[in-house]
């Protein structure tokens, strides 16, 4: 570790694992639900996991992706962090913060804690994923300026690189784009626009220029490739990003009351979306061919390359598989778009999240080098364990949606809701097989945590 403020990533990179594990174990309850729609209730209905399952993944990925940035920056403008202290306290506040809000979720009827955080003053609760009590909106807003100053502060104060530069844009523009989580109009067709603002801008976005950037600083620790080299590749994939990224919102502007020409324009630039992801993929594996050092970190290096081929398929290739109007028209709403957000959430971000937890955090406990063969191999475990699971999840929920479309939406001989979700019981089945998966994958790589250090002689 080459700057001592460095070590406030520790608790950020912790937390967020926790999270990951809470939002696993919320998401097997609602595999269950799905099987036997009477369990937990009334104790906790399925709105209410849904809600619990969502909020953990945004949260986690915000904690992870500011645990990365106070690791990387002080590396990258070589000084230390402008404030370690600030860093600190935004992550108990973050951490208490989301922590309440949670309880709340899960101990407090939804229309009684809307009264409680003062939703009549100003109405911001309801939406998909930003269910989040006014209270906890303007909590995140202090932490993410209180994090976006420190970071900045550090940048200006130091060396200016490509990575912070990307960095530094990508969070600047998931400020702004949360903005629109406080004004819900009355106009559904005006309030779903603006809902996409948030949510596709900082899914298919924003956080891709985060999560560029981050893969970038992680290739250069471990494969040695010159800067410069990885900053081409930087720079092509961001352009590509914030091209298609930008103008692909349009793919969820279809049939909801919006002119026509967005069947056109988000349909071409969804078209477009997975280009930059498989950028990504002649990115990671490029620069682990032409590496100039064996860094004793495999299990960093297998990570970063896992990260761009499950980025591709989940964002890239499960995204483009619904994202044309005319295939939409019949897919949209059903388990497709599910799996599209599970593998893609994974792949891209959860993934990423695991890149730079593998790479740092081993050198944050003492372990220069990296952790043991011997827990490598156990982390390269928890790697297959978790990426199968998450696929056959994923292709589960495929066959899922599949059926759905065909009991439901082409031809004439079609069922009712409930009859077709019977018919798909065997596939859900299967589906919460593969989720167990994943969780044992989860604990796995943790186990590697605690795996003795190899004794020298």
């Amino acid at each position: 570790m080459k700057y001592t403020s460095q070590m406030v990533a520790k608790p950020y990179f912790i937390f967020a694992l926790i999270l990951l594990a809470g939002e696993i174990l919320f998401g097997l309850l609602m595999a269950i639900q799905y099987l036997f729609g009477d369990f937990l209730f009334p104790l906790i209905p399925f709105n209410v996991l849904r809600m619990v399952h969502t909020n953990l993944l945004i949260v986690l990925i915000l904690f992870g992706f500011m645990g990365a940035t106070y690791y990387l920056i002080p590396e990258e403008s070589e000084r230390e962090l402008w404030s370690p202290k600030l860093a600190i306290i935004t992550f108990w506040v973050f951490a208490a913060a989301g922590v309440a809000t949670i309880l709340g979720y899960l101990f407090v009827p939804y229309a009684a804690l809307t009264e409680l955080t003062f939703n009549n003053l100003l109405p911001t609760m309801g939406r998909e994923f930003l269910e989040q009590p006014l209270p906890t909106k303007v909590g995140i807003v202090l932490v993410v300026v209180s994090y976006i100053v420190n970071v900045t502060m550090t940048v200006i104060l130091g060396r200016k690189t490509v990575v912070t530069t990307v960095l530094l844009t990508g969070l600047f523009f998931m400020a702004a784009f949360f903005l629109f989580a406080f004004y819900v109009p009355e106009n559904l067709v005006l309030d779903k626009f603006l809902w996409w603002f948030t949510v596709h801008l900082w899914v298919e976005a924003t956080w891709e220029l985060i999560l560029g950037a981050i893969l970038a600083f992680v290739l250069i620790k471990v494969t040695g490739v010159d800067r410069e080299h990885i900053d081409k590749w930087l720079y092509l994939i961001i352009a590509m990003t914030m091209i298609s990224g930008i103008l692909g919102t349009g793919h969820h502007f279809f049939y909801i009351g919006a002119p026509e020409y967005w069947l056109w324009i988000g349909s071409i630039a969804s078209a477009v979306e997975p280009l930059p992801f498989f950028l990504m993929i002649l990115f990671a594996f490029s620069m682990a061919k032409d590496r100039k050092i064996q860094h004793d970190n495999e299990m960093a290096l297998t990570w970063a390359k896992g990260t761009a081929v499950m980025a591709f398929l989940g964002a890239g290739v499960w995204g483009f598989m619904h994202t044309l109007a005319p295939v939409n028209m019949f897919t949209h709403g059903t388990q497709l778009t599910a799996a599209h957000g599970h593998l893609s959430f994974y792949g891209a971000y959860i993934m990423i999240i695991f890149t730079i937890v593998s790479y740092a955090m081993p050198i944050l406990r003492g372990r220069p080098h990296g952790n043991s063969k011997k827990a490598q191999a156990v982390e390269l475990k928890s790697f297959w364990m978790m990426n199968i699971g998450m696929l056959g999840l994923t292709l589960s929920l495929t066959t899922a949606g599949i059926m759905q479309i065909l009991d439901q939406r082409v031809g004439t001989d079609l069922v009712g809701f409930m009859e077709s979700q019977a018919s798909i019981a065997g596939v859900y089945t299967v589906r919460a097989g593969f989720g167990v998966l994943v969780f044992l994958g989860l604990l796995t790589y943790f186990a590697a945590f605690f795996v003795k250090e190899e004794q020298t002689a």
